[in-house]
């Protein structure tokens, strides 16, 4: 994943402490006995600098990925670091151990037997029970593990493991999430008020494959990929001093609307993880509105916001003149017939009486063009209710941007006669659904260099 922030103050004070652990300074205890597998495998090392709301003093955090091992910090790096803390483990390992020691014996004596039965086929009926069972244990082992796991999100709300779980559709992540640096750094940053300003990893350890010592690494997809986005509020999908781009979630709004209730958007997530000050200018949010562009609550995906007014200014100007490219992905409900491109040039204004709902005025309504082209007809189901049905995932190119302007080129009779999925608006949503539309791409000239960037973010459906 993208790292969320700068990284060149951290990797300075983790230098420091590399430095300091080659030195002997500073060391690293072994807190659990090391398996085979897992000796002089390295470590990960990260740091987040923090400063205090209102402060421009740092703070220092440091940290190593895992629970087996405890950083114990040296005179010397003391002496220049001097407002550090070490952060802990977010969960105990006695606590995952007791976790995870009563499936043990059974997944152990079962896997005995798997490896017994090698001369057996993959698909021999036996074998096949015995693999079930065992991934039944392993499941309920990493289960018991996860609810070990909570974190503190950047609005200082609490969300634990098993409701980010829950959110991916109880998918389980991989063994160790949670154990990461990035999730401990920021849990505890967000959990003291404190505001990130870079945050860095680095590899320690005998460099093998792709790890090489002191090099640094962005956080994992496999396991930070899964929980940040829950603990930042937003996943950054690019990051500079001039810009962001984040993957927006359904159901999240871009910008506030009216009321404390829809004060919570994309926009106001970045501000606070952003947040104005000269030390924190790197990546600071001087914009009382900073996003360029929207997306409607329902709809996900590719969202650009600046961190300063040449940037807005730069943007707003390819996006009204049409430099900026963008392609969405959506599923329609049915079949959709003929032709497999196209396009539509169809007129749509404000229905005043049912605001936000446009209707087709040919007279009165704004210009909205539309390229498409089909992808193909695919099952669709329901993951609340089970239910099935045929529907066309197709992707759309918007030559204008017009309020609902997918929504109406798909569902409008004038257009392609057929709905989104879960459109409330113009179509049907069904109990458990959400509006299968996904902003996937969008290429643009970066404000300062004017070097043309291509982001991608694929569906989730």
């Amino acid at each position: 994943m993208f790292p969320p922030f700068q990284q060149e103050i951290a990797l300075h004070y983790l230098r420091l402490l590399t430095a300091s652990l080659d030195a002997g300074d500073s060391s690293m205890i072994q807190l659990a006995r090391e398996s085979e597998e897992r000796k002089n495998q390295g470590i990960m090392l990260g740091c987040l600098v923090c400063c205090s709301p209102g402060s421009c003093r740092r703070q220092v955090l440091f940290c190593g990925s895992g629970i087996a091992k405890e950083l114990v910090l040296g005179h010397e790096i003391l002496a220049r670091c001097e407002n550090f803390i070490l952060v802990p483990p977010l969960a105990d390992s006695f606590l995952i151990t007791e976790a995870l020691a009563k499936n043990d014996e059974e997944i152990h004596s079962l896997t005995k037997k798997i490896n017994l039965a090698s001369d057996l086929s993959d698909e021999s009926s036996e074998k096949i029970i015995l693999q079930e069972k065992r991934k039944e244990l392993t499941d309920e082992s990493l289960k018991n593990v996860f609810s070990l796991y909570s974190f503190t999100r950047f609005d200082g709300k609490k969300i634990t493991l098993n409701q980010i779980i829950e959110k991916h559709g109880n998918k389980l992540p991989p063994t160790g999430t949670g154990d990461c640096c990035a999730p401990k750094l920021l849990n505890y940053a967000f959990s003291h008020a404190l505001i990130p300003i870079s945050m860095a990893e680095i590899f320690y350890g005998e460099s093998r494959g792709n790890r090489i010592c002191g090099k640094a690494y962005a956080p994992c997809d496999e396991r930070c990929g899964y929980i940040l986005p829950e603990i930042l509020g937003l996943e950054i999908l690019y990051r500079d001093k001039d810009i962001v781009v984040v993957n927006k979630e359904a159901g999240l709004l871009s910008v506030p609307g009216k009321g404390e209730d829809k004060a919570d958007c994309a926009e106001s997530r970045i501000k606070r993880l952003f947040p104005a000050g000269g030390m924190l200018a790197e990546g600071a949010c001087m914009l009382q509105q900073p996003a360029v562009h929207r997306l409607d609550m329902e709809t996900s995906g590719i969202l650009i916001l600046a961190l300063n007014k040449k940037s807005h200014a730069e943007l707003n100007r390819q996006f009204a003149s049409g430099l900026v490219h963008k392609k969405y992905t959506a599923l329609l409900d049915g079949i959709l017939r003929g032709k497999p491109d196209g396009h539509t040039e169809l007129r749509f204004r404000l229905d005043i009486d049912r605001r936000p709902y446009q209707i087709y005025d040919e007279k009165e309504g704004k210009l909205a063009v539309t390229e498409w082209h089909k992808c193909g007809v695919e099952t669709y189901e329901n993951p609340l209710t089970g239910e099935k049905k045929k529907v066309t995932r197709i992707d759309f190119y918007p030559k204008t941007g017009r309020t609902h302007q997918l929504r109406l080129a798909a569902a409008d009779s004038h257009g392609l006669a057929l709905p989104i999925v879960g459109d409330s608006l113009y179509g049907k949503k069904n109990e458990g659904e959400r509006l299968m539309l996904h902003s996937c791409e969008i290429e643009f000239y970066h404000p300062r260099s004017q070097k043309k960037i291509l982001i991608s973010c694929p569906p989730p459906f």
